[in-house]
């Protein structure tokens, strides 16, 4: 669908944060005054436009703000506007309301004749409101779970891969050291993509995702195995959203303000548990969290996000909306808005690098222990396995 070009646009970051908004927000708003456009950014996302919180954005507002972290918008995500928590009620229970009028008022009220949001799954659903209200928009796709329908990869994601991937080089030594399985848990809801990804970087000998539920008795099998043939130690790299055959997820919280109320967490110490009580094995979990959003985005985060922010606006000059740019086949190219409320993308039976980890006798927790033939040990010059 095509519009007539605006003059004045706002752009937001919703959802959770992650590495490389402000390389969206930078590439947008410097193209956008490059074109003579006139910019606003909208404060914590659709916050900013429930409350009216807009500002103005020159081009001294993003100067510098590239290799920095998180977004200088602010973000929420806690505001939806057609289902926004206003309060309780006697009994104590959240109320809801659709507050989407309000954010049209603030739309209004400053002018604004297209919007650049920019955001998950999440954000993107939120956005379908304005979108068929007339309202010119475009969506960046953003999130460290990469598991955003009709994009092949999300900016964000290879910072939170960076972080996992440290981690696990660095756990190799403390475990190596005591002889220990070390167990790290990551970020990614129902998608496996950061735990696959960084699981393989950082070479770690389990790998366990939510799409491939596992046996907690494989997974031991395999760190025995490691223990047999001479291993010090066995590096595990589990996604938060793992969970065994026939169980349930484990879930660390619930907020019933969030439209997404289920907070995943404590897999990791479960396994790790598991190993304890199941092997001859020390295990030990620990948690990644948050840290794997914060921090400077990495170069290719920085890249990215630089092309999908011009590339949004690009699109908005030529009268564009109701299209989110994407990632597919290794170009930057624009797909509808809608396509992510076709659920998550999650990692597929047929995926490369599934095969590609099995082959290097990493575990997911689903088969015995790939067969190592007698005599292809390889022997060290002290008689360690390499």
């Amino acid at each position: 669908m095509t519009s007539v070009p605006p003059r004045r646009i706002g752009v937001l970051t919703g959802g959770g944060d992650c590495p490389g908004l402000n390389a969206v927000i930078r590439a947008v708003t410097k193209h956008a005054l490059q074109a003579g456009l006139d910019v606003h950014g909208i404060e914590d996302g659709f916050l900013g436009l429930i409350e009216d919180r807009v500002r103005e954005l020159r081009y001294d507002d993003v100067s510098g703000i590239l290799k920095l972290g998180g977004t200088i918008l602010g973000t929420s995500n806690k505001a939806n506007p057609a289902k926004f928590a206003t309060g309780y009620d006697a009994n104590g229970a959240v109320v809801w309301e659709d507050v989407t009028e309000r954010c049209f008022r603030t739309i209004e009220r400053h002018g604004l004749e297209a919007l650049v949001v920019i955001g998950g799954d999440g954000t993107m659903a939120c956005a379908q409101p304005f979108a068929a209200a007339g309202i010119p928009i475009i969506g960046v796709p953003k999130t460290i779970d990469n598991d955003v329908i009709g994009t092949d990869l999300t900016f964000g994601f290879q910072s939170a891969v960076e972080v996992a991937t440290e981690a696990l080089d660095r756990v190799h030594s403390t475990a190596e050291s005591h002889g220990r399985a070390l167990v790290v848990e990551v970020m990614g809801r129902n998608a496996g993509w950061i735990a696959l990804r960084a699981g393989v970087a950082g070479g770690a000998d389990v790998i366990l995702v939510p799409e491939i539920p596992f046996e907690i008795d494989r997974v031991v099998e395999q760190v025995e195995w490691r223990r047999s043939l001479g291993r010090r130690c066995t590096i595990l790299c589990v996604a938060e959203g793992a969970a065994p055959v026939g169980g349930e997820q484990i879930v660390h919280a619930l907020d019933p303000t969030s439209p997404d109320p289920v907070k995943l967490g404590g897999i990791g110490a479960w396994v790790a548990a598991q190993i304890d009580a199941r092997s001859e094995v020390e295990a030990r979990a620990v948690t990644l969290g948050h840290t794997q959003r914060g921090g400077s985005p990495v170069p290719g985060d920085r890249v990215l996000g630089t092309r999908f922010g011009a590339e949004a606006t690009r699109l908005l000059l030529e009268g564009e909306t109701g299209r989110m740019v994407a990632w597919v086949d290794g170009r930057v190219r624009d797909v509808p808005i809608t396509d992510p409320a076709a659920g998550q993308r999650t990692i597929q039976a047929d995926e490369p690098l599934l095969a590609a980890a099995r082959a290097c006798f990493t575990s997911f927790g689903d088969r015995p222990p790939a067969h190592l033939s007698e005599g292809k040990r390889g022997r060290g010059p002290q008689g360690l396995l390499r």
